[in-house]
């Protein structure tokens, strides 16, 4: 088995594009950040030209591949992994590269390093990477933070509402990613959403929306997310049903609204401790 960990089948022509990276793992509460990229890929008609070399990047006792079983017989395997995906656009309109990966488990800096061979073989100049977590936010909130290896990239998020970031404690794949894109010349953000605890289980159309209208902004591609925001008013209109008939729901996010504390990622390590207390919002929407 081969120890190179991108195996690439053919580069595509593109044009100075943006590479936007998804992680499924520690970072993707309400699966924002794998679920962007899959949006993205889907919405553009992204084309795969390379994915990860699983036995390179990945414990398998700990992201255990996924098999399908029928009658007795074994359908499938899938690996965990990642591929890349190209997006050739108008002209005028900037080039994407998107990558949606399960967080690799082993070998950070070999997987870091390779990344940025790629970039610099695809002329990658800026590279975002996505990542959610739980916080005591609210569903009409649009909370995004951020931050950048480049002081006027940085000055660029403040411009555009996103949140600084001030945290210290256990770190993604992102961090390392931001840490070492600078030594190669490429410009590096992590924007950062902002989930309410109360909706796991289901999908936050509009923080997606929301999330795609600013990497299309930011990589200078055109996005049409209507379909997201057809779909948030709808599971929106449903969660305030839920509101309205449910004591429970009503005192939790009356609490919520006095805890909240607008991107603050000290606000994190706290709210992680109160599980216990979690609502979760697929118990009312899919009752047993």
């Amino acid at each position: 088995m081969s120890d190179t960990g991108i195996n690439i089948t053919e580069l595509p022509e593109l044009n100075n594009p943006i590479l936007i990276a998804g992680f499924d793992g520690w970072g993707n509460a309400l699966n924002v950040s794998k679920g962007m990229t899959t949006y993205l890929i889907g919405k553009l008609n992204a084309k795969k030209f390379a994915g990860l070399n699983p036995d390179v990047f990945y414990r398998f006792d700990e992201l255990r591949p996924l098999v399908n079983i029928e009658d007795g017989k074994l359908k499938s395997l899938s690996p965990p992994g990642g591929s890349f995906f190209g997006v050739k656009t108008d002209e005028g309109v900037g080039d994407v590269v998107i990558f949606r990966a399960d967080e690799p488990s082993l070998r950070w800096f070999q997987f870091v390093d390779e990344l940025f061979v790629l970039c610099k073989k695809l002329g990658v100049e800026t590279l975002i990477t996505l990542g959610s977590m739980y916080d005591s936010v609210l569903h009409t909130d649009r909370i995004i933070s951020g931050y950048s290896s480049n002081e006027t990239t940085s000055q660029q998020l403040k411009g555009k509402n996103i949140s600084t970031v001030s945290y210290q404690g256990p770190g993604a794949i992102h961090s390392l990613i931001n840490s070492e894109g600078p030594k190669r010349g490429i410009t590096c953000i992590s924007l950062w959403s902002h989930c309410p605890y109360y909706l796991q289980g289901t999908t936050h159309y509009g923080l997606l929306s929301h999330l795609g209208a600013l990497l299309a902004d930011l990589g200078g591609f055109q996005l049409n997310t209507d379909d997201l925001n057809e779909s948030w008013q709808e599971l929106n209109e449903q969660i305030q049903k839920l509101i309205d008939t449910s004591p429970e729901l009503q005192s939790a996010i009356q609490e919520l609204r006095k805890q909240k504390v607008k991107g603050s990622w000290a606000n994190m390590q706290e709210s992680l401790k109160k599980d216990d207390k979690v609502i979760n919002l697929k118990d009312f929407l899919d009752p047993q």
